[in-house]
């Protein structure tokens, strides 16, 4: 996906409590997480790289908001994105 894609979903949905983003990967398995803004949210955006809290991580990431938690993706290698509930992938 390019930027302006995951801009698009990303300003028109918003993320309502209980609710997580589901990556679809390219070439690998879906992420479910959270993008998250650091200081360098700008420079990886430009670059179409997202720093994504994953699922398993966010618990944590909620009570600290350590960055260093997070991952991050290239853009690129998004397929689809979508809202989901934030519960154990079936």
């Amino acid at each position: 996906m390019t930027v302006e894609q995951i801009e698009t979903f990303l300003a028109k949905e918003t993320v309502p409590q209980g609710k997580i983003i589901r990556f679809e990967m390219k070439k690998r398995n879906p992420v479910r997480g959270l993008i998250v803004k650091g200081r360098d949210y700008n420079e990886l955006k430009g670059k179409n790289f997202w720093r994504i809290v994953t699922q398993t991580h966010l618990a944590e990431y909620s009570k600290s908001q350590n960055i260093n938690l997070a991952k991050i993706f290239s853009g690129t290698e998004f397929a689809k994105l979508s809202l989901v509930s934030n519960k154990a992938e079936d």
